[in-house]
């Protein structure tokens, strides 16, 4: 089965600032996939990769297509980081226009049945975006990005923005989604959501992949008694051996 998702020697930055080097992962079909690092460790700058909109170097391929042309990313959905709907749209018209991009009609139904479980108010689909509130906005985003179907969802920090009950209700969601068989790439530095749904994690730290696998796997290798923990102990020590020159001597 072609994978969703496949980055190999993958460099990427801004102007002449390199961000990333070297990343090297897969996405398989059917799983709930987590990249977490702290902020500036290159998250944002790996997802742009991977859409096109970073300048990069290597090989990325989604469904076996080349990452860069559009072609790459007709079978996924993604929602930047900090996400707010157009303020001069209502909730129904964003809606609409979002799968419109994608060529679908809009299901009401559909979308009634999304927001719910997502906990926005139904009454907001009929307000202009001007009067969403954070959490409003990002569960519209959740919302259309989800009703695509797309078998290949990228989300950049879903979390933030809502508060415990949404949170845990969009993971629900996310489940769901995986259930059917579809692929979620999501990041994030709320440690307990990756723990809970993630089949996979990657860990970023300073431009750099130093962890690939199941969260227990971490959990094993770093130690702690939580992933956060882990995570903790696994980047101390990429610290440290960043700081060791290759032949084991001094730093200066």
């Amino acid at each position: 089965m072609t994978l969703p998702l496949e980055i190999r020697g993958l460099s990427a930055g801004y102007g002449r600032k390199t961000v990333i080097r070297g990343i090297e992962l897969s996405v398989e079909p059917g799983e709930v996939f987590g990249l977490i690092g702290l902020n500036g460790a290159g998250k944002t700058t790996l997802i742009k990769a991977i859409l096109g909109l970073s300048r990069a170097e290597g090989q990325a391929t989604i469904f076996g297509l080349p990452y860069g042309p559009p072609a790459g990313r007709a079978q996924l959905a993604y929602l930047p980081e900090k996400f707010q709907p157009s303020p001069l749209l209502k909730g129904w018209e964003f809606l609409s226009l979002t799968l419109a991009y994608y060529r679908q009609k809009l299901d009401r139904e559909a979308a009634l049945a999304l927001c719910r479980g997502l906990d926005l108010d139904l009454a907001a689909l009929d307000r202009g975006g001007r009067t969403y509130s954070k959490g409003m906005g990002q569960k519209l985003g959740l919302v259309a990005t989800l009703l695509t179907g797309l078998p290949l969802l990228i989300l950049d920090e879903p979390m933030s923005g809502l508060d415990p009950r949404a949170r845990i209700m969009l993971k629900d969601r996310l489940l769901e989604y995986r259930g059917s068989g579809k692929t979620v790439f999501f990041s994030s530095h709320i440690l307990a959501d990756i723990e809970e749904i993630c089949d996979r994690i990657a860990v970023m730290h300073g431009g750099r992949l130093i962890f690939l696998g199941r969260p227990a796997e971490l959990l094993e290798r770093a130690g702690g008694v939580n992933l956060e923990r882990a995570f903790l102990a696994a980047i101390e020590a990429a610290d440290s051996s960043f700081e060791t020159p290759p032949d084991g001597g001094s730093s200066g």
